[in-house]
């Protein structure tokens, strides 16, 4: 069954549409920046590929004060590459952040919701019709993506470590 004809009859809860997990899964994934985690790999890599290039704008002159290219490259590249990780690893990170919290949400066999306000929270216990939906929306999309995006920044955590090896050589 399509994922819109389920949208429609989950909308029978007491739960603001927006605050369905099942509409806040169609929203990320939808989204602009949380549609990366989606994307083939070549989508994927791309962005924070783009995110570490323009990093090297402020990695690179703040490198170069210390290390001079002329005098010391490796250490000018090395310490520019290191700098230049921090963004797409904070890109990294709040994918993963957005896309496991939508994890936990769809996972849980309860949905705590407010209907107009912080004031007024209330807990729907879902039907096993809908969590056993949401149980394998998280086991065969959601979960994946959290794969790629924690290898992801596992590969990152290499370089940077390989990177620091080679310093020490230098």
């Amino acid at each position: 069954m399509p994922l819109n004809s389920m949208k429609s009859r989950s909308t029978r809860c007491p739960v603001p549409s927006e605050q369905q997990p099942i509409n806040e899964y169609q929203d990320i994934r939808g989204s602009w920046f949380y549609s990366w985690a989606v994307r083939d790999l070549q989508g994927f890599i791309l962005p924070i590929l783009i995110l570490w290039l323009v990093s090297w704008t402020i990695s690179g002159p703040v490198s170069a004060a210390s290390f001079p290219p002329s005098k010391a490259l490796l250490k000018f590249l090395l310490s520019s590459a290191a700098g230049a990780v921090l963004l797409p690893v904070l890109a990294l990170l709040q994918l993963y952040v957005g896309w496991i919290h939508v994890g936990n949400r769809l996972k849980a066999k309860t949905v705590p919701y407010e209907e107009s306000g912080w004031y007024d929270g209330q807990v729907w216990l879902k039907p096993d019709e809908v969590a056993s939906r949401d149980r394998l929306i998280v086991d065969y999309q959601v979960q994946p993506l959290l794969k790629r995006i924690q290898a992801s920044l596992g590969i990152l955590a290499s370089c940077l470590l390989a990177g620091g090896l080679i310093w020490q050589f230098v």
